[in-house]
């Protein structure tokens, strides 16, 4: 029998049923996985001052969520190689839909609402045949997979839509993987990442590759400014003792600007960005090395750093009015300025920022 609460949130899921916005849940600025001090994963709204507006339990550990652009509903990725994500409705930690990953596929962790919120695209890998792929799922069918698309390179792990959302800039990592390895990294020698724009039916617009000489760079994370310049945050796959740049910037049309701290201060970051995030007005650009245990905020304008923060555990990144805020594996939550928040509670990698 189908209860009423099934019915309404199969409705609600099919935009049948006018749904609350994120003022219904404490308006959060951000989402944010993490695990609690008994072992259990969840999902959080919180605020740029600390505070968790709600939790949602998870089934196993979270990566990162995709944030409806209007209703209070979120698409809570597992960590790779995950093949389920879960859609949630913010306001009671209802599952409204599994979504499960073709045969074949496996999610990376990642995922996007086009600009009117009725198509979810999600970065996914093609393990048999080593080529990255993005699926398509409509929303107003319950979040049916209508199809997928190359994602333009090998191991795509982030993606944005572009601020005039008829494009995605995908982050493809260059790095083959396959479930039946575990997170083992299979083809490093000859690794190729790029940055793929594709148009939202997977027409090919653009595609930035790095020199040589940085093949083991790994595209990683995307932030998306107003203006359409993306900043890319990297991973080295070689010696850790290098100082490649691990943050770059391109607009469309230009070349890509690298962006590096003194040898030094770029040796802490031990080869690893962890997350990248563009401050509200634009004008700064944060990373955040987790094993390094800091982060790095650099001037768009000129390239130059601007400031370098202590924190242990330090990943997630999101912007602010006035800069940045971040959340660590310690329950931290902070400003470029002072620790704002402490949680008993482990935060995941990432900050998500919701913009309705």
């Amino acid at each position: 029998m189908v209860t009423r609460r099934r019915m309404l949130a199969g409705l609600a899921a099919t935009s049948l049923l006018p749904s609350a916005g994120w003022s219904s849940v404490g308006t959060p600025d951000y989402l944010s996985a993490a695990r609690a001090p008994d072992g259990t994963f969840l999902l959080a709204g919180l605020t740029t001052t600390g505070e968790i507006t709600f939790t949602i339990p998870l089934p196993a550990r979270g990566h990162t969520a995709a944030a409806h652009p209007e209703r209070a509903e979120a698409v809570a990725f597992a960590r790779r190689p995950g093949t389920f994500a879960l859609v949630m409705d913010c306001r009671d930690g209802a599952v409204l839909k599994t979504l499960t990953a073709p045969e074949s596929r496996h999610f990376y962790g990642h995922g996007t609402f086009s600009a009117d919120g009725t198509a979810l695209f999600t970065s996914e890998n093609d393990y048999e045949g080593g080529e990255g792929v993005i699926g398509v799922w409509d929303v107003t069918r319950n979040y049916a997979r209508i199809g997928e698309f190359s994602s333009g390179g090998v191991g795509p792990h982030d993606l944005k839509l572009m601020p005039n959302g008829k494009a995605l800039v995908v982050a493809n990592g260059g790095i083959e993987t396959h479930p039946d390895m575990g997170r083992s990294k299979l083809n490093i020698p000859v690794m190729a990442p790029n940055l793929s724009y594709l148009s939202p039916t997977g027409t090919p617009l653009e595609k930035i590759t790095l020199t040589a000489a940085l093949h083991k760079n790994s595209i990683r994370h995307l932030a998306v400014r107003q203006d359409g310049m993306v900043a890319f945050a990297m991973q080295w796959q070689g010696s850790k003792s290098a100082t490649h740049p691990l943050l770059g910037l391109h607009q469309r049309g230009t070349e890509v600007k690298l962006l590096t701290a003194p040898p030094k201060a770029q040796q802490h970051l031990q080869g690893y960005a962890g997350s990248v995030a563009l401050s509200n007005d634009g004008n700064l650009v944060a990373i955040t090395s987790p094993r390094g245990n800091v982060l790095h905020v650099f001037d768009t304008g000129t390239g130059q750093p601007s400031a370098i923060l202590s924190a242990k555990d330090v990943c997630g990144i999101g912007p602010t009015s006035d800069g940045f805020v971040f959340t660590t594996g310690t329950g931290i939550i902070g400003t470029l300025q002072s620790t704002t928040a402490q949680h008993a509670l482990q935060w995941d990698n990432h900050l998500i920022a919701i913009t309705p």
